[in-house]
Order: structure tokens, then C-alpha cells, then sequence
């Protein structure tokens, strides 16, 4: 590395140390990480943006780390108190930092809790969605009782508070902060609008644009089809009372037609339970699967970006599992969480009864947020990868890196 460095892209956390580098002309290259995937991922193991490297191997992760680093290395005095506050103003330092840490963490974390189900990104859980609200409403509330008496957050110029709180704000405005929200809160708007527009910022919001609505809860397409159906059928003309009959019986679940397998589950779920992995379990399965009964599933999150805390990404794992319940007599599996916070994965193997997996999983109505591949146990490298996914024993391999697995869960 010849010259100081940040990584940088599209993610809200990128824009400020970027917009520092322009705006105090700094002698610093803007590279996207995905366009130098090796490299970054040879420096920044963990692969969190932004990320900074100057040209002697000085790393620095964190947002708010990289954007005082930045200022710092500024020669214009005026604006490194400006933006930091005076050195020998504590005060004003304390609070910047204050709110810049505020919209940092709290902010934008549950901000994403609230829009990620709503357009898809993570299960929908009414209840979940409506806590992560209620809590950014009270961080709103505070931002809005400053704004209504104060030009900015801190002082009479904009500083780093302002720059990160505004960019934090942004994915509000994106998703759930529609016209009646901004009505509501002028005070926010108008200083939204004013950071936003400033030198600083200015460039980051070229295609940005209001929405009118905030985004809404996921349809569940089987219920609409259900629905719409119902309404589309001629209305039945009442007719004498009949004598009563036996109700009917409850459907069956769609896998019930293929009848009883050879190969045991309850068998394999107490063997699977009750002994050691590899040593007995496992042997025992090889030994009675039955590929034309069963079929076994690798099966991918497809939202891995989006996953913060590995214990919030495993609660992620049993509440599928959960709403998976309604085929629990036609399938088995496991699913671990790989990797550490900010940085991990979701993946698993999961045999079902059946060659079709659509009628295994989608009684969950987040099945779609998962990808779906058959495998292969005829071949070593599928034959393998359901047996670590069993017995948890080995890391996951993820584009060539070795990633620990750090929990998991059982579909049994």
C-alpha cells in the first residue's frame, strides 16, 4: 500500500469519512471494497466498512474512529474546531460526541430492525417491528425537542454530530418517515435538509427523494391468493337447513400423500439425539437414508449482509424453525451461525420427505428469505457438508476462508 487509503461504498456509514476526504482535500484514494475484495479482505479480515490504511500499514475500523482520524489529519485549524469542537472546549467535544455516538449505534440499528422486515431483508414478526419503532420514536423525540431550539445539535455550525446523525437519519427518510411523519417533525426536517445540503454532504444525496409512505408490512402472498379467491367466487344462495354432519377433517399437509417411508424419522431424531455424532449417529443414518424417500437441502440466508449480532442472527435461525413447525414430521436438520458480530452467516442442511422442497418449507412465511439447493450425498464434498452442518464440529468454508461456527439450532 503506497498511499493512505479508506475503503468505502454505498452503505450510510461510508459517507461522511468520504465526504471528509473531498471536502478537506485530503491526500487520501477512495477505494470501493469490492472492487479490491482481495486486498481489503487481506487487510480488514472482518470486512466492515469503512475501513482506513495509511501507506506505512496504520489500519483504523469505525466510522466515528476514521472520521476524527480524518479531521485530525486536516491542516485547516478552523475547521478541525468546527467539526471536533475547540481543544480546550471538553463540553462541546462530549456532546458532539455524544450524539454522533446516539445516531451511530442506537439510530440506525433500530432503524434497520424496523425497515428490514418490512421490505423483506429479515422475517416479519409484527411484535419485534413494533418495539424497534416505538424506541426509534423516543430517540426521534429527543432530536426533535434540540432541533426546535437549536440550529444543529451541538452548536451554532454544523459539526461531525451533525454529519453522522444526518446520514444515520437518511434511512428513515428512505423507508418509514413519509409526509405525515415530516409533518410532525419540522424541526428535524428543516435541520435534515440544511446538513444534507451543506458542502459536506452535498454530493451523497444527489438521487435522493422523499417518499410519500412509509413502507408497509410484507404481503403473505398464499393468504392474499386465498382471499382474493374467496371474493371472486359468486355468493352461495342460503338453502333449507340440513340435518348436521360430521366436520370435515382438517387437510392434510401435502407431503402426507407420499405415505409412509422406509426410513424411520423418529428413528433417526432419537438416534441423532440420544448419541455421539460422528462416531455412531451419523454411520447409523448412511447406513438407512433412503435417497428416493428423502432429499436433503443446502440452505442459504439470503440477507447475510444485513446481520449484526451473532446471537440475534441464531434467534433469527429459531424462529424459522418455529414457523416451520407445521412440517416437523417430514423433515430434519440443522442450521448454524457462522462467523462473529457484524460479520457472520447463516447456512444449513435440511433433509425433507419428498424430492420437492417448496411444500416442506412454505409454511413458513419466511421461507423465501433462504435459498434452496439439492444436494448430492453420492458425492464427498456434498456428503461432507451435510455432516459438519450435523455435527458442528468443523468450520463452515465461505468463498475459500475458514469461518468458526459460533451457535446453531435443530430442526427436529
Amino acid at each position: 500500500m503506497c498511499q493512505d487509503t479508506l475503503y468505502a461504498n454505498f452503505r450510510v456509514r461510508s459517507w461522511v469519512p468520504r465526504c471528509l476526504v473531498r471536502t478537506l482535500n485530503l491526500d487520501v484514494q477512495v477505494v470501493e471494497p469490492e472492487s479490491a475484495a482481495k486486498q481489503f479482505s487481506k487487510d480488514f479480515p472482518l470486512k466492515k466498512v469503512p475501513a482506513f490504511i495509511d501507506s506505512r500499514g496504520y489500519k483504523l475500523t469505525e466510522q466515528l474512529a476514521i472520521a476524527n482520524y480524518l479531521i485530525n489529519l486536516s491542516g485547516d485549524e478552523k475547521m478541525k474546531h468546527q467539526l471536533l469542537g475547540k481543544p480546550d472546549d471538553f463540553r462541546t467535544q462530549a456532546q458532539i460526541l455524544r450524539w454522533e455516538s446516539l445516531a451511530n449505534s442506537d439510530l440506525i440499528m433500530f432503524l434497520v430492525k424496523v425497515f428490514g422486515p418490512l421490505r423483506g431483508d429479515a422475517p416479519y414478526i409484527k411484535s419485534d417491528v413494533d418495539k424497534a419503532m416505538a424506541y426509534v420514536n423516543e430517540i426521534v423525540a429527543l432530536f426533535e425537542e434540540r432541533l426546535q431550539t437549536h440550529t444543529y445539535l451541538v452548536t451554532e455550525d454544523i459539526t461531525l454530530a451533525d454529519l453522522i446523525a444526518t446520514a444515520a437519519m437518511t434511512r428513515g427518510f428512505n423507508h418509514l418517515f413519509g409526509e405525515k411523519w415530516r409533518a410532525e417533525h419540522p424541526a428535524i426536517l428543516r435541520w435534515f435538509n440544511t446538513v444534507r445540503d451543506s458542502k459536506f454532504l452535498k454530493d451523497e444525496y444527489a438521487d435522493f427523494q422523499f417518499i410519500e409512505k412509509p413502507a408497509e408490512p410484507p404481503v403473505n402472498k398464499k393468504k392474499q391468493q386465498k382471499q382474493q379467491a374467496k371474493m371472486a367466487e359468486p355468493p352461495k344462495k342460503k338453502e333449507a337447513a340440513e340435518p348436521q354432519t360430521t366436520p370435515a377433517k382438517k387437510p392434510k399437509h401435502p407431503l402426507a400423500v407420499l405415505g409412509e417411508p422406509t426410513f424411520v424419522l423418529d428413528d433417526w431424531k432419537r438416534k441423532y439425539s440420544n448419541e455421539d455424532t460422528r462416531p455412531v449417529a451419523l454411520p447409523w443414518f448412511w447406513e438407512h437414508y433412503n435417497p428416493d424417500e428423502y432429499s436433503i437441502w443446502r440452505v442459504d440466508y439470503k440477507y447475510n449482509d444485513e446481520l449484526t449480532l451473532t446471537f440475534m442472527s441464531n434467534n433469527l435461525i429459531g424462529g424459522f424453525f418455529n414457523r416451520l413447525s407445521a412440517s416437523v414430521k417430514y423433515v430434519f436438520g440443522a442450521m448454524v451461525v457462522y462467523g462473529e458480530n457484524n460479520n457472520n452467516g447463516i447456512v444449513g442442511a435440511v433433509m425433507i420427505r419428498g424430492q420437492d422442497y417448496v411444500p416442506a418449507f412454505d409454511v413458513a412465511p419466511d421461507w423465501e428469505s433462504y435459498s434452496y439447493k439439492k444436494l448430492d450425498p453420492s458425492k464427498d464434498e456434498d456428503k461432507a457438508f451435510i455432516e459438519n452442518m450435523w455435527a458442528w464440529d468443523k468450520p463452515v468454508v465461505v468463498n475459500g476462508d475458514s469461518k468458526e461456527i459460533s451457535d446453531g439450532k435443530v430442526l427436529k
